[in-house]
């Protein structure tokens, strides 16, 4: 039987297993996982300071919003949040020429995670440094 591409889509993804070695969604959560693809969609989702929605962001904004990114890394992330489809990078021809970025369909779809991530990173701060510190103590 011939399957369109949609079926085969469907096919595929029953068989996406994180937990397997082979599986390529354990690349994926590598790179959703690391902290300055949180922080920069964080960042484009919200504006630098938390209260505004969704908005597009020039590299000079995030640059000053993410505290200590270089910016070679910083380069390094947005790239690969426009190679995965998280972000759209546009560049308007102005002297210099504006580049900004925005979060696309796909990058909204998991803003809510890595915001819930972030909070709660924030949130619980106090009582892991507390662990850490009980841990280094114990001999």
């Amino acid at each position: 039987m011939t399957k369109t591409a949609a079926q085969r889509r469907a096919d595929a993804k029953v068989e996406y297993d994180a937990f397997l070695a082979v599986c390529p969604s354990q690349q994926l959560l590598a790179r959703i996982s690391d902290k300055w693809v949180t922080l920069v969609l964080s960042a484009l989702g919200n504006g630098h300071d938390g209260d505004g929605g969704p908005r597009p962001m020039r590299y000079s904004e995030l640059a000053r919003v993410l505290a200590g990114v270089s910016p070679k890394m910083l380069a390094q992330t947005l790239r690969t949040l426009e190679k995965d489809g998280l972000i759209t990078r546009t560049a308007t021809a102005t002297v210099p020429v504006t580049v900004t970025y925005e979060l696309t369909e796909l990058g909204l779809s998991l803003l809510g995670t890595v915001r819930e991530l972030k909070r709660w990173a924030q949130a619980h701060m106090d009582e892991v440094l507390t662990h850490r510190a009980r841990h280094e103590a114990t001999p």
